[in-house]
């Protein structure tokens, strides 16, 4: 049975089938957001002391290094399986295959996993289908093989092209790999993001200078530039390296900024960067409040029906999950999300973007009426950090900067 733990403080009680979440409820949802899938791989080659992702470093031998791949895969099958009543007939718009890392699988594994999801679910024609792959784990076959089997786009953990601020990360590759897993990925796939991290230990202007420099070299048609943060549960919190203090941070953030816009690149997200009609359409789903199924160890979840939404958690250990997940009980947690909640996270995302959305997406998307976050955002508004058009929910450059306290202004009382 699936632990529930429901919006009201009513006792948990079991669900065993959607029926549960088609009942009245707080909300009334015009009609169902757009879905996308979210599908964890949580192995990688070395846990990063800066990641609080659900990751487990594997072990490994003469370079190779063995996940129970099969097990896995029957696994994901199942949970998806399991989780059909719950999307029935809806169609997914894009795939994303996150970790960890998912390049440590084979090609034949790629090609099960896809072929299962194309199989079991209405996967649009176009869909955009995402895998995230490590410098290290880079083989120029099986890379071309990802792309047969229908991975259509690659996000590239790179992080940065100096050696001595990736051994600081704790990353296994160095400037070499970085360059040569860009190169080999360039020759089978034309939608490329690269993920960069700035404001890193004992970073320079200059050097952060020449790492963005460097991935602009690329052309690729995304980049991720995020400001390395101290997340609890990892081993930075634990033991803190010294970072660049806040003025050379915003200085940092500024040159990103100049120099993409300068290089052809909208800044459309906190942290991305497109080119022309090159934006994340999976990550885009997520600001924009859409719905996503995550299956996987860890896997989180978003799914809206008539009356409510629910978020969804998988059992985190690999092992776990998989036993879980073959026996049928792949969820370790389902929760309502609260009327009460729902404004606060829906304004977490939304806020994000560059553009913001429509004021008609809040009801579109949370079954509430924009009302219910009038006052909030006449106080933002007042203070500057929100657009004044009524049609647009949009931050200003001042909310953009100080996007934090902006997104805290709608936590419930």
């Amino acid at each position: 049975m699936i632990p529930i733990v429901p919006a009201s403080t009513s006792p948990a009680a079991p669900a065993d089938n959607t029926q549960l979440w088609l009942k009245p409820g707080q909300i009334a949802l015009p009609g169902s957001p757009p879905l996308s899938l979210y599908v964890h791989v949580p192995w990688c080659v070395r846990k990063c002391p800066y990641c609080d992702f659900n990751s487990h470093a594997v072990p490994g031998k003469d370079g190779t290094h063995d996940i129970p791949e099969d097990a896995y895969l029957d696994a994901l099958r199942a949970d998806l399986e399991q989780s059909l009543p719950l999307v029935w007939g809806r169609p997914v718009h894009t795939v994303f295959i996150g970790g960890g890392t998912p390049s440590l699988l084979s090609a034949a594994g790629m090609d099960r996993l896809l072929s299962d999801i194309r199989a079991l679910l209405p996967l649009d024609a176009d869909a955009e289908i995402t895998m995230e792959a490590n410098p290290g784990t880079f083989e120029a076959e099986r890379f071309a093989s990802y792309r047969a089997s229908g991975v259509n786009r690659l996000s590239i953990g790179i992080q940065s092209f100096n050696d001595s601020h990736l051994q600081a990360l704790g990353r296994i590759h160095g400037e070499r790999e970085a360059r040569a897993a860009i190169d080999i990925a360039q020759r089978s796939f034309d939608n490329i993001n690269l993920d960069l991290m700035y404001a890193l230990p004992g970073q320079t202007m200059e050097q952060c200078r020449d790492d963005l420099e460097t991935a602009l070299s690329y052309g690729t048609a995304h980049l991720s530039l995020y400001h390395l943060t101290l997340e609890p549960n990892t081993l930075f919190a634990k033991y803190p390296p010294a970072l660049p203090d806040d003025d050379l941070a915003y200085e940092m953030q500024d040159l990103i900024e100049a120099r993409t816009a300068q290089a052809g690149y909208r800044h459309y997200e906190t942290s991305a960067y497109a080119r022309a009609h090159r934006e994340a359409r999976h990550n885009l789903n997520y600001w924009r409040f859409g719905d996503y199924l995550g299956i996987g160890a860890g896997a989180h979840g978003k799914l809206s029906f008539p009356n409510r939404v629910l978020r969804q958690m998988r059992h985190k250990h690999p092992a776990t999950y998989m036993a879980q997940a073959v026996a049928g009980s792949a969820v370790q947690e389902a929760r309502e999300v609260g009327a009460d909640e729902l404004p606060f996270e829906f304004m977490l995302n939304a806020l994000r973007l560059t553009d913001g959305v429509p004021a008609s997406s809040f009801h579109d998307m949370t079954g509430l009426p924009l009302h219910a976050i009038s006052r909030q955002l006449a106080a933002a508004e007042k203070k500057g950090l929100i657009d004044a058009d009524p049609t647009v929910i949009r931050p200003t450059e001042l909310g953009r900067r100080f996007l934090n306290d902006l997104q805290e202004m709608f936590l419930k009382d």
